[in-house]
């Protein structure tokens, strides 16, 4: 059994920080559980450019409102406590906060917590 809290992660090389965000990395790919679970703060008053090429993504949001447009087709799709979304086609987006948003995502494959973004938005497959 795995069990940790978000006090053991902050402050560690599990919690990455970005300018628009800080993701609080709870399950990795060492893990072994075939997926990644984050506990993430998106900062309000920020736009964030993401397109996961290589991962699958499940959202749900528990605090906080915003936004996210898909690049594709330019809807737009208001996000509040509640409200879930699963980027199933690996779809290219903006992500807007207009008040900090904490999301919880779930990647597949699983994150090694090494990536980073690069300049498309892009997580890279990060292997062992």
């Amino acid at each position: 059994m795995i069990v940790r809290t978000l006090e053991e992660v902050i402050g560690t090389e599990n919690e990455v920080k970005a300018d628009t965000w800080v993701s609080r990395r709870l399950l990795l790919k060492d893990d072994n559980m075939g997926f990644s679970y984050h506990d993430t703060i998106i900062y309000a008053g920020t736009e964030t450019h993401i397109w996961y090429k290589n991962h699958l993504e499940a959202v749900y949001c528990v605090g906080g409102e915003g936004e996210i447009e898909t690049v594709s087709d330019g809807k737009v799709y208001p996000i509040k406590d509640g409200t879930m979304y699963a980027l199933d086609k690996n779809d290219e987006h903006y992500l807007r906060a207009t008040k900090d948003m904490r999301m919880i995502c779930v990647f597949n494959p699983p994150l090694t917590g090494r990536e980073t973004h690069d300049k498309d938005g892009v997580y890279p497959l990060v292997e062992d």
